[in-house]
């Protein structure tokens, strides 16, 4: 399995080279980040404007630029930003930071939710928790993610009026003085997490739920089981030993490809619950032509996706272990 692993990661390295090169080509050639500098009224200074091309790079050709990016990477170099005094480095690992805590809890409680109601829907076939778990399926696979925030930030808001207090939070990552130590800070972070983390998972799990009910059905009728059930094996013992645990395989496959998707979510998330995280960065970065943030954030992303996928591959070694990489 290391070797596998080990040559999965080789395999990505040119993949990650190639997305970073079309979307820096993509960003470089559709942007100029000095448009603000030269629609001032009055304009600045011709020197000016040509000292902020050579401090952004922008008086070398494309492809040199880009590789003047690469090797910088080398040394924790991001590239100059359009605001001089931002370093994209340190920016943009702490914006991350951020939103990578929303999106693995929500993942984890999306998860955990998918697996649940997909296997008791499969086990309760054609039932009323069946159809249930049906009808709010669709239910939140119909909602866009931006509008099911803006109703749960909204219901917050009435629950804190109605209550005369400050029970959900519905604006900002945290809370900007906080009186105590760091377990009242984490529990001001935990707080601030509740609504935009339901908000994510509960769209998240709509769709792996039904994934999980299909192969769960798919493995209760497989000769295997049957043949366990014959041999007199207990019934929790046969789903838990022998189809939750091949069921899970799909559902894993459905997780890594849905990543990009999830990230994508949370960048609407933030902006509805005004959170300074990669989402705000990225929005940001679009808005000031600020092409090496913009990259930055992609490579990120992209890096996070890549790996996440080589460990989904890897979990189903664990899961199946008739799966080998040899």
């Amino acid at each position: 399995m290391l070797a596998y692993a080990v040559r999965r990661l080789l395999i990505s390295v040119p993949i990650l080279i190639a997305s970073t090169f079309v979307v820096f080509m993509m960003v470089a050639l559709t942007a100029n980040p000095i448009s603000d500098l030269q629609a001032r009224n009055p304009p600045p200074p011709a020197h000016v404007i040509e000292m902020e091309r050579e401090r952004l790079n922008l008086d070398q050709p494309v492809l040199e630029r880009y590789w003047d990016w690469i090797l910088g990477l080398f040394q924790g170099d991001f590239g100059p930003s359009v605001q001089s005094t931002m370093d994209i480095g340190s920016e943009v690992i702490a914006r991350f930071g951020v939103t990578f805590r929303l999106i693995f809890l929500a993942m984890a409680l999306a998860l955990v939710l998918a697996i649940v109601v997909g296997v008791v829907s499969a086990v309760k076939q054609y039932s009323k928790v069946d159809y249930t778990a049906t009808f709010f399926g669709f239910l939140f696979l119909a909602m866009p993610s931006f509008w099911f925030a803006i109703l749960l930030k909204e219901a917050g808001i009435s629950f804190n009026n109605a209550v005369g207090d400050q029970v959900l939070y519905t604006i900002g990552d945290s809370s900007i003085h906080i009186a105590g130590g760091s377990w009242d800070k984490l529990l001001d972070i935990l707080g601030h997490m509740v609504l935009p983390t339901i908000s994510l998972a509960l769209l998240s799990f709509a769709a792996w739920s039904r994934f999980q009910r299909a192969s769960m059905l798919e493995v209760l009728g497989s000769d295997y089981v049957r043949l366990a059930r014959a041999k007199g094996l207990r019934k929790g013992t046969v789903m838990r030993k022998h189809a939750l645990r091949t069921a899970l395989i799909p559902l894993t496959t459905v997780t890594a490809l849905d990543l990009g998707t999830i990230l994508s979510g949370a960048v609407v998330t933030e902006t509805v619950y005004q959170w300074r995280g990669a989402g705000s960065f990225l929005l940001d970065a679009i808005k000031r032509d600020d092409v090496y943030a913009v990259q930055a954030w992609l490579l990120i992303s992209a890096t996070f996706i890549i790996l996440f996928n080589l460990i989904a591959d890897l979990l189903y070694g664990v899961l199946d272990p008739r799966i080998r990489y040899a």
